[in-house]
């Protein structure tokens, strides 16, 4: 959950980052550390800066990226470390060149995250936490500072690219030059139409909510316990509640248009406002600092439960809209937009939208990792044109929600072709090009940045050169 306006999905690189070391410290070589696997004695066994990388950061990363399929080019015991090493030299710049991640993102790429290995389980959370050795919660603040990292990191190589181009003519002559069993596959992807309702909550479960937030409210004024304690206890946005309810700074716009309003329009560090509904549920707000057009205030947020009866009515009422879908009696695209209560999809006859962060394109293609877990294993074995039997989902904004689906296309994978895969090669071609900006840099950035390795890696053969020196 994040109160952010506009959440785009993060996509994983293919390298997990690991949560930046502790320091070296000069004569030190090993010391213990606690975690997920138990006690053990670490020891440093790169340099980079003034940061180490610790053996137990290279296991952490190869578990890791055992869960998620990451596989590695070359030896994994020179690759694993090089890789920790190549994502502080971006993270220390993206630190230099002050690039933000909003509190936003780090939480949808932590909740996609956990999903992905809910999945590989098989939704078991309790087989998730047994193979991480940690509670759920344990894992998802575990994640917080690495996916934070992740994004820093995604963004500085962004930044680093962002005036990078390459015209249609240069596309056409790159694989022109190509011999035919080399062009790229394309994997299967799927345009897919939604219609969501949201299951209406009962008067007496708002009710509820609202008294707790007064009652909060209440102990704050009377001095009973402070706003940052109350935020760490009851609050529902488990990102900001670690922090007292702290969101960080934030601009108008980046913020949910409801709690913006209450939020820029506070002024006694010392009050709390009144009770603010948004589009994640009902807040209580207290002021910590204005800075320019950004704001940093604290929040409590609670959430009124669904009850399976409101839920049940929902799917009920749906799955009547989608059989006379199915009869004729009007299509999918004028049901979603008039009846479904997603803003993000109605004005577009329910069309779902990918925001595509590595290309900064906005297209209706997805491949089916990229939709949401719920939609994409009812569309995996649906039919072109065949609506689906309602379901409920989490979406976005952390809200229960029934939806039906229409699976409008499927473009199965295939090799590419100039005439109908134009825009994949394009960014095949872009994305060649940034890889060489992005090497060079890393090349140019080891020259001026101390590192010193242990003689076990020296006879590595390493992606980028300079590191022994």
């Amino acid at each position: 959950m994040n109160l952010f306006k506009k959440v785009f999905p993060i996509v994983i690189v293919a390298t997990p980052l690991i949560g930046i070391a502790m320091p070296a410290i000069p004569g030190t070589h090993s010391q213990e550390k606690n975690d997920s696997i138990g006690s053990v004695v670490d020891e440093v066994i790169w340099v980079v800066g003034d940061e180490a990388i610790l053996k137990s950061d290279v296991e952490a990363m190869r578990i890791q990226a055992s869960m998620e399929g990451v596989k590695w080019n070359g030896d994994p015991d020179c690759a694993i470390p090089e890789q920790i090493a190549v994502q502080k030299l971006f993270k220390h710049q993206a630190e230099i060149d002050s690039v933000e991640v909003t509190d936003a993102e780090v939480a949808q790429q932590v909740e996609m995250t956990i999903n992905g290995w809910l999945d590989m389980v098989d939704g078991s959370r309790e087989r998730l936490e047994e193979y991480k050795h940690q509670t759920l919660t344990q894992i998802r603040n575990e994640l917080r500072e690495e996916m934070k990292d992740r994004q820093m990191v995604q963004k500085m190589k962004r930044k680093l690219v962002e005036d990078i181009s390459v015209t249609p003519a240069e596309v056409r002559r790159y694989f022109k030059e190509m011999p035919q069993d080399s062009l790229p596959f394309v994997p299967t992807e799927v345009e897919v139409q939604i219609i969501q309702q949201t299951p209406r909550v009962e008067t007496e479960e708002l009710n509820r909510v609202k008294e707790e937030l007064r009652e909060y409210t209440d102990r704050v004024n009377r001095g009973d316990a402070t706003f940052q304690t109350l935020a760490r206890l009851y609050s529902e946005d488990p990102e900001s509640a670690r922090r007292g309810g702290e969101i960080g700074f934030a601009g108008r716009g980046t913020l949910d248009p409801a709690f913006a309003s209450v939020a820029f329009n506070l002024t006694d560090p010392k009050k709390v406002s009144k009770i603010v509904e948004s589009e994640f549920g009902f807040h209580i707000i207290q002021l910590v600092e204005k800075r320019g057009e950004k704001v940093n205030v604290r929040h409590i947020l609670r959430k009124p439960i669904v009850s399976q009866e409101s839920i049940e009515k929902a799917l009920v009422r749906l799955d009547s809209m989608a059989v006379d879908i199915r009869d004729g009696k009007f299509t999918f695209e004028d049901a979603a937009a008039h009846l479904s209560d997603d803003k993000d999809t109605r004005n577009n006859k329910g069309l779902m939208s990918n925001n595509d962060v590595q290309t900064g394109r906005i297209t209706s293609r997805f491949r089916m990792q990229d939709l949401p877990p719920e939609v994409a294993k009812v569309v995996d074995t649906m039919q072109v044109g065949q609506v689906s039997r309602a379901f409920k989902m989490i979406n976005q904004r952390g809200k229960t929600v029934c939806v039906v689906v229409k699976l409008k296309n499927r473009i199965d994978g295939h090799k590419a072709s100039i005439s109908e895969d134009f825009q994949t090669l394009k960014d095949v071609v872009l994305q060649r090009r940034q890889n060489d900006r992005i090497h060079q840099w890393v090349v140019n950035k080891i020259k001026s940045v101390y590192t010193r390795l242990n003689d076990d890696y020296k006879d590595c053969q390493f992606e980028y050169e300079g590191w022994i020196k």
